[in-house]
């Protein structure tokens, strides 16, 4: 791999921190983004800031696996074994994915209400979004569609977990809400639901109408994203449910 050495050699307009404030951080691709945290290069023949977050990527990557997933669990100790990365490099990435969680899986106040498929996902991100293991949980609503907390029912494996519609609305009726969203995560992060989700949502639209509790959604949650299986398919048709 190429690397530029040095941040001077690249057009001002062009640098990582002019670009991010002309266009947004979006733009960046992320050995730009670890580069700006990392402010300065060296490294395997003295790379510059960007060369050394390429570098990083790379090594992070070696045994096949998404340099971001590792990054989002990487300890001190793994990054400073990469040529370049001492303490304060280590750190202050560390310090930068912590505070990334931190403002993603912020969770909506109690009582706030839940109007939507990302709101209902934001009130979940925490108990499913980055879990490698698959879970399947609640939220739990008030007859205004008001949080009232959220509970995981079930944790599985890598790939399955089993959730049972006593289970779930043995949950619901203890915690006292009149209204439910279910919501599971695929490690994956592939969002496609499966025949089983499927036909466990049906079996929960159904009991929903016997017990007199709207079901509103079921979410998939995986890798930052989120799908609500009430926007793609045609199952709320079939067991209609109060808005």
């Amino acid at each position: 791999m190429t690397y530029c050495l040095r941040i001077a050699d690249i057009p001002t307009n062009e640098r990582p921190r002019e670009r991010l404030i002309t266009h947004g951080p979006k733009i960046l691709a992320t050995a730009e983004l670890i580069a700006i945290l990392l402010g300065t290069g060296q490294g395997p023949g003295k790379l510059s800031a960007v060369g050394l977050g390429q570098y990083i990527l790379q090594e992070l990557s070696k045994h096949q696996r998404d340099p971001l997933a590792v990054l989002r669990e990487v300890t001190p100790a793994e990054l400073m074994q990469i040529p370049g990365i001492g303490p304060a490099k280590a750190t202050t990435i560390l310090a930068a994915i912590e505070l990334g969680k931190r403002a993603f899986q912020s969770r909506p106040l109690d009582r706030t209400p839940i109007d939507s498929p990302v709101a209902a996902a934001a009130a979940l991100s925490q108990d499913l979004m980055w879990q490698t293991q698959e879970r399947f949980a609640v939220v739990l609503l008030d007859v205004k569609n008001r949080l009232l907390g959220t509970q995981v029912i079930t944790i599985g494996t890598a790939t399955e977990t089993l959730a049972s519609p006593r289970e779930i609305f043995r949950e619901v009726i203890r915690h006292g809400a009149t209204r439910v969203i279910v919501a599971h995560n695929h490690p994956s992060g592939n969002l496609e639901p499966s025949q089983e989700d499927i036909e466990l949502t049906r079996q929960l639209l159904s009991g929903a109408q016997v017990l007199n509790i709207p079901l509103l959604d079921h979410l998939i949650l995986g890798n930052g994203n989120h799908q609500s299986l009430r926007e793609i398919t045609t199952l709320w048709d079939d067991y209609p449910q109060e808005d």
